[in-house]
């Protein structure tokens, strides 16, 4: 076997920003303000800055991996490189520890990569309001335990799936706010390596990153922040696992109310000629899993001794990268298959009808109440007429019009009513509405 995401999984737009060529970018980003930092308070000539920050686009990583071969050190090995193509290099990393470098580099990339995630959100927030727009009084039966329940529209489902997207739309601009710190601090976050300037030269290195510092750290940044960002990737995944494993279940084909997508070249089976299946949301399902099972080590490396060890530095090389890269893929997939969704109304009124009017025994119930019978009685009463309609296989109206008690109350043109799908949906067209418009008022 090999690794699916070098080929299979991932678009090129996030993975670029992991490649080995974006991080040391993004490493020597930081070592270019930091060498910024340390001319603006007179640590170092500005030449010395100048030169530092000219020279850092000629540093290649093929020289980065010889040197690591042999000192078996990556910032170090970065760092060399780096000293080696200036004058003034021996102010490099002048007063840094390897996290200082990492961590605020982690955070530039983690960046980076949420707005490429963001991007895929708002698209998908669009796809679904299309949809509920769309789709809002088309009557399908809404279910409960696998069981029919009472109707509701597809655009609510919709809706529905609209505002959690939205949620988790604050919720990344929340984790940016959460991730977007470094450090420059110093071996134990101290900052004694910087002296009397320590808290200017690490402000004025955030600053000019576009970050905040993290005061205090230890030498790492708190993995808290990471837990949050790996919790939030997981809770947009187990939302679009939700979505995908709905879709799946309503094209079964004795359900046939959606279906995804099926090119026409599309092979679903190598022996069934005729299959079709919901491999995207299948996929999906299955990378959900993956992005989830992440949490465990993130938690775990929030575990460290004293002021710092190395065990999440291994786990994080893996969890974090992949995480993002394979969120951001997952919601890629469930655009594609939103937007081109196939619906099929007819279906849907095919499938109320399948329990012969069993479902509006609520419905009718309430209504008993309106015309002045108890509440207890009425469920009772309507529960009976359920149950005989089952054992009989008869439309439960047939049932209620032999019933004398409940005809008493009822006319026969209300009894009519009662039994059209669409006199029994609530305010579900008003609730998507009220969700179209939040949403709007949220982009504005």
């Amino acid at each position: 076997m090999i690794c699916p995401i070098d080929f299979r999984y991932g678009r090129e737009e996030i993975k670029k920003i992991f490649s080995e060529e974006s991080r040391l970018s993004y490493w020597l980003k930081v070592e270019i303000a930091l060498a910024k930092a340390h001319a603006f308070y007179g640590n170092i000539p500005k030449e010395a800055a100048d030169e530092i920050s000219s020279k850092a686009k000629h540093v290649k990583l093929e020289r980065v991996k010889e040197i690591e071969k042999v000192i078996r050190h990556d910032v170090m090995a970065m760092v060399i490189a780096l000293a080696e193509k200036c004058k003034y290099g021996k102010y490099v990393h002048l007063g840094a520890t390897s996290y200082d470098i990492v961590d605020t580099a982690n955070a530039l990339q983690i960046i980076d990569a949420l707005d490429i995630i963001k991007k895929q959100i708002k698209e998908l927030i669009k796809n679904f309001s299309i949809l509920a727009e769309k789709y809002k009084d088309t009557v399908m039966i809404g279910r409960t335990h696998g069981q029919h329940a009472l109707p509701i529209t597809f655009g609510l489902k919709m809706a529905v799936y609209l505002a959690e997207m939205h949620r988790h739309l604050v919720r990344l601009e929340r984790i940016k706010e959460e991730i977007g710190v470094g450090k420059m601090s110093g071996a134990v976050g101290t900052g004694a390596s910087f002296g009397k300037k320590f808290f200017d030269i690490q402000n004025f290195v955030m600053k000019e990153l576009g970050l905040k510092a993290e005061t205090p750290s230890t030498q790492i940044v708190g993995r808290d922040r990471y837990i949050e960002l790996i919790s939030f990737l997981a809770n947009v995944s187990a939302s679009l696992e939700k979505i995908a494993t709905e879709i799946r279940n309503l094209q079964r084909n004795e359900i046939a109310e959606v279906e995804e997508y099926f090119e026409e070249k599309q092979v679903g089976s190598s022996t069934m000629p005729h299959k079709r299946n919901p491999i995207t949301c299948e996929q999906i399902c299955g990378i959900a899993r993956i992005i989830r099972s992440n949490l465990l080590p993130a938690w775990e490396n929030a575990i460290q001794w004293h002021e710092r060890d190395l065990c999440n530095s291994s786990a994080e090389r893996f969890i974090i990268p992949h995480t993002l890269i394979l969120t951001d893929w997952i919601l890629y997939k469930m655009n594609y298959v939103m937007k081109n969704l196939r619906v099929y109304p007819e279906n849907m009124l095919k499938n109320i009808e399948m329990t012969k009017g069993l479902i509006f025994a609520e419905a009718i119930m309430i209504k008993l109440v309106e015309k002045g019978m108890d509440r207890q009685e009425a469920h009772k009463l309507l529960r009976k007429c359920a149950n005989e309609a089952r054992e009989k296989n008869l439309h439960l109206k047939e049932i209620l019009k032999e019933k004398e008690e409940i005809m008493k109350l009822l006319k026969d043109e209300e009894l009519e009513e009662m039994f059209d799908a669409k006199n029994y949906i609530g305010k579900a067209i008003e609730l998507v509405d009220i969700t179209l418009n939040t949403i709007k008022e949220h982009e504005k």
